[in-house]
C-alpha cells in the first residue's frame, strides 16, 4: 500500500524532532561536563600540615591572640578576671613579663603596629595600647561591636568580630577604613576568630573548627583551607572551649606557630599538600 502524504510528513517531522532533541541533549551534557570541569578546577585548595617541633604552653592560658615580633612571642589571654598580656619564652612556655587587664575586661586578639601593641576586648569595645618593650599601658581606644582577632598588614589593623566580615582600622586614629566580606565561592565564612597576616594574606582560625583559612585581604576570597585535624591534644578532645586559637608567624625565621585555648603545647608546623 502506498504511503500517504500524511504518513510521510509525520515520519519526516519525528525525524527532525528527534534530531533536535538529540542535539539539545548533547549540548546539555557537554554544558554540564564543562561546568563540572570548571567547578573542579576552581575548587578552593584544601591543604594539610606537618609538625616541625613542639613546645610547652601554659595550659591555664585561654589563648586569644598570639604573635612573634622581632623574635619575641607575645600572647593575649581571655576570661574575666584572668585576662593578661604576656611576653612568652618559647622554649619553656613561661611568661617573661605579664600585665593583667582589669577584672571586668575579657581579653581578645593582639597585634603590633607603629611601635605599639594593641589588645582587643570582647564586648567592652575598648582596645588597650601598650609599649611592646615594657608592656606599659600608653592609651586606650574605643571601637564599635565585638573584638575577636587582630592583625596588622603594614598599613591597617585588621579585626574580626565572629562574623564573616573583617574590618580595617587606622592604627593611629582607630578610624574605620574599610570592611570586606570573607567568602568561599560566594558562601560567607562565619566565626572568623584569631588572625595573622602572612606574606600578603590574612590567615584565620574558624571558631569551633579544626581548620584555618587563607584570605585575600583585597577581595575577601578564601584562597585555601588548612585542615589541622589531629593536632588538638587528646586530653582536650571533649572540652568544647579548648578550640584552636593562636596563629603566629615569625617573618624573620619563616616559622609558623599554632596553639589553642588551654592547650599544654604549642606547635611549629609546616603547611603541605594533602
Amino acid at each position: 500500500m502506498p504511503v500517504s502524504v500524511y504518513e510521510r510528513f509525520m515520519k519526516s517531522s519525528w525525524k527532525k524532532k528527534g534530531a533536535v532533541l538529540l542535539s539539545v541533549a548533547v549540548a546539555i551534557l557537554l554544558s554540564v561536563t564543562w561546568v563540572s570541569g570548571q567547578f573542579r578546577r576552581s575548587a578552593t585548595p584544601h591543604l594539610s600540615y606537618r609538625v616541625v617541633a613542639e613546645y610547652p604552653h601554659d595550659k591555664n592560658a585561654f589563648t586569644q591572640g598570639l604573635i612573634v615580633h622581632q623574635g619575641i612571642m607575645f600572647e593575649g589571654t581571655g576570661q574575666q578576671g584572668k585576662s593578661q598580656l604576656r611576653q612568652v619564652d618559647l622554649k619553656t612556655g613561661r611568661a617573661l613579663k605579664a600585665v593583667a587587664l582589669p577584672a571586668r575586661f575579657f581579653g581578645e586578639g593582639i597585634a603590633i603596629a607603629e611601635e605599639e601593641l594593641f589588645q582587643l576586648t570582647w564586648k567592652s569595645r575598648v582596645c588597650f595600647v601598650y609599649d611592646p618593650k615594657t608592656l606599659e599601658l600608653k592609651r586606650t581606644v574605643r571601637y564599635p561591636g565585638e573584638g575577636w582577632g587582630l592583625t596588622f598588614d603594614g598599613q591597617s589593623l585588621i579585626m574580626s568580630d565572629g562574623s564573616s566580615t573583617l574590618r580595617f582600622y587606622d592604627p593611629k586614629t582607630f578610624k574605620l577604613r574599610k570592611r570586606i566580606a570573607v567568602k568561599d565561592r560566594g558562601r560567607p565564612i562565619k566565626n572568623l576568630n584569631e588572625l595573622e597576616y602572612i606574606n600578603g594574606e590574612v590567615w584565620a582560625n574558624i571558631w569551633y573548627e579544626d581548620k584555618m583559612i587563607r584570605i585575600d585581604p583585597q577581595s575577601g576570597r578564601v584562597i585555601a583551607w588548612i585542615d589541622l585535624k589531629g593536632l588538638k591534644p587528646a586530653s582536650l578532645r571533649f572540652k568544647r572551649e579548648a578550640v584552636y586559637n593562636g596563629i603566629a608567624f615569625d617573618a624573620d625565621a619563616k616559622k609558623l606557630y599554632v596553639t589553642g585555648k588551654n592547650w599544654p603545647k604549642l606547635f611549629e608546623i609546616e603547611i603541605i599538600s594533602r
